[in-house]
């Protein structure tokens, strides 16, 4: 038996192109779930509280999400939606602490974000700023090509060689990262790379930093210092930009696009390592970043496919970003 929709639709093929209209059984070359339309459409409702959507809910339910996108035009088949939250590398079970962002101010700070982007000036920079690890040195799992037969196994229990913490800006309008080696996640390591970058971005009127909303990221000590460097005495002293600060809304570290970068590294140098100290993997990251940055200063407009071109999504800020690799 068919229902009233399926019946005008046969109505409508047959009354636009006759008989063979109507039975033309010819599918779609692209199907809803790989659209981009329709992938765009599912992360942009996903990544805002369904609350905002009129939905009395703190997590979505599939059925919602369905009400939403039909709201705009896109009908869609529960199943594709499930599809396409998969093929990301996402189970919808992981909502809560991975794609949805409970902040009550969402929006507000993302189109401030997005104002400050789609207004940057030429003499004006834009850092998206985290920290990657700790990790330790010792022999690291991963993809990797082996024998059909064969099973690579690693370890359980190993003796570490030394930990890392790699403290990083992205600078989005150049694709540049600054980084520096931390000791420990703190207001302390914000400020060294704060003043890293003051140093290295000096000839600029005005510098951006965008992070989340772990607790040193703001604190009182740092909102002071950056009062105290973006006073008139300080800045006509040593002559700095003036810094703004432009937070994430929180629980939204897929927004945070260094962790595309951070995915990319892991992906490129960390996976599949053996390194035999921790000033080895230095040098690794070292160099990893220094050929990173110099393919984006050639070639700024394309990510590319060389090792450090390999990030998870295009690192560039869009809500429908699913920046931070949900398997790290």
């Amino acid at each position: 038996m068919l229902n009233r929709q399926s019946v005008r639709e046969y109505i409508k093929r047959f009354r636009a192109g006759g008989l063979e209209a109507l039975f033309d059984l010819n599918r779609k070359k692209l199907k809803k779930a790989e659209d981009p339309i329709y992938k765009e459409a599912v992360f942009k409702s996903l990544h805002s509280p369904p609350r905002l959507h009129g939905f009395n809910r703190t997590t979505w339910r599939m059925q919602d999400l369905r009400t939403v996108l039909a709201a705009q035009g896109l009908r869609i088949a529960a199943c594709n939606i499930r599809k396409i939250i998969r093929d990301a590398g996402y189970r919808f079970r992981k909502a809560k602490k991975v794609l949805t962002s409970n902040d009550p101010d969402y929006r507000q700070k993302l189109s401030a974000i997005t104002d400050i982007l789609r207004n940057l000036k030429s003499d004006e920079k834009f850092f998206s700023v985290d920290e990657f690890g700790p990790f330790a040195i010792k022999t690291q799992g991963g993809r990797s090509l082996v024998k059909s037969g064969e099973i690579r196994a690693v370890p359980q229990f190993q003796i570490s060689k030394g930990t890392l913490i790699v403290t990083a800006g992205l600078e989005m309008s150049e694709n540049q990262v600054t980084h520096v080696y931390s000791k420990t996640k703190n207001t302390n390591e914000m400020l060294k790379l704060l003043d890293v970058l003051l140093e290295k971005y000096a000839d600029q009127s005005c510098i951006y930093f965008s992070w989340d909303a772990a607790s040193w990221h703001a604190s009182k000590r740092l909102y002071q210092r950056v009062d105290e460097l973006n006073s008139v005495q300080y800045r006509s002293a040593h002559r700095t930009p003036i810094i703004r600060l432009a937070p994430l809304p929180s629980s939204a570290q897929f927004l945070n696009v260094i962790e595309s970068v951070f995915s990319g590294m892991s992906r490129a140098i960390i996976q599949n390592s053996d390194y035999q100290s921790a000033e080895e993997c230095r040098l690794a990251i070292d160099r990893y970043f220094i050929e990173r940055n110099e393919n984006f200063r050639v070639h700024p407009k394309r990510a590319g496919n060389k090792i450090w071109g390999k990030e998870l999504v295009n690192p560039s800020f869009d809500e429908a970003n699913n920046c931070k690799d949900p398997r790290w």
